[in-house]
């Protein structure tokens, strides 16, 4: 179809997908923000475009909404794995995907339908190393560091799951707000240590296995749910000593499971839904021209 576009979420964080070989046009910065636009556009919290790749089944690339890049994306792969299956681009189950993050193994759980409404995602290796994220603090690891934002002091842990991350935690028995990340958040993900940018995480164990995390998405926001952000926070919150795997992380969007390994190989797992099939229209892909 041309200009077809396929729309999925994972927990309430939608992305579209789109075969960049089915354009019209190419996916740049400003088309890009053109579609996403949640008023004068098709409205995502991303595009997910699929790519040759020579090292994996398929290849991804991922947008946000303000037009730049991310590497890696757990409910946008959800998504894209299910967008694969449910349009016949593939037949089998069990695949690989190769993003500017690493390539990762996926596996889709089908329902009595057909439909592939969960999926298991290899999500990679977590590192706490500060050249992975990038961070500019001259430390072994990110590990429970001081930084100053928004006017308070904080600590946080860096982590890397093949994209940054800034988790930041309050003890078990508290809570974040919402106004909390919406002040925390921008001034965090701009932060002078982050050269390309962050995640962040807001987080708080809430039992022996169990965490809840606000998030504030690189280039898109504040977001209900995120695969990688999940990955992120649980292994902060295991390194740390506050919680054991598998880690249950729960957000504002659901709940997504975490096995966290010795090695801090991480798996994910967690549902993912279709929402609609179609095209952008002739006179709406001329506006973004």
């Amino acid at each position: 179809m041309k200009n077809g576009f396929f729309r999925g979420h994972g927990l309430g964080n939608d992305y579209v997908v789109m075969d960049p070989t089915e354009l019209t046009f190419r996916l740049t910065p400003v088309k890009i923000r053109g579609i996403c636009d949640r008023h004068w556009g098709l409205g995502s919290d991303g595009i997910l475009a699929l790519v040759p790749s020579k090292k994996a089944d398929f290849g991804l690339r991922i947008y946000n909404p303000d037009g730049s890049e991310a590497e890696k994306s757990g409910n946008g792969l959800r998504i894209f794995a299910r967008y694969l299956h449910a349009t016949g681009k593939t037949k089998k189950r069990a695949f690989t995907v190769e993003t500017k993050g690493g390539i990762v193994a996926i596996t889709l759980h089908l329902d009595r339908h057909g439909d592939a409404d969960a999926a298991t995602v290899e999500m990679g290796q977590a590192t706490f190393q500060p050249a992975a994220l990038p961070c500019t603090l001259p430390v072994d690891e990110l590990i429970r560091q001081p930084i100053t934002a928004a006017g308070r002091t904080l600590q946080f842990t860096g982590v890397s799951v093949g994209n940054p991350h800034c988790v930041v935690f309050k003890p078990a028995g508290e809570a974040w707000t919402r106004e909390e990340l919406l002040t925390l958040g921008p001034s965090l993900e701009n932060h002078d240590l982050f050269p390309k940018r962050t995640n962040v995480q807001l987080a708080v164990p809430t039992g022996p296995k169990e965490i809840f995390i606000l998030i504030w998405e690189r280039g898109a926001g504040e977001t209900q749910a995120s695969g990688s952000s999940s990955c992120a926070a649980a292994s902060a919150a295991v390194r740390l000593g506050l919680v054991k795997g598998p880690v249950t992380v729960k957000m504002p969007g659901g709940t997504l499971n975490i096995e966290v390994a010795r090695d801090f190989n991480l798996t994910m797992k967690g549902p993912v839904a279709e929402v609609a099939r179609g095209a952008l229209s002739p006179s709406f892909v001329r506006t973004l021209r």
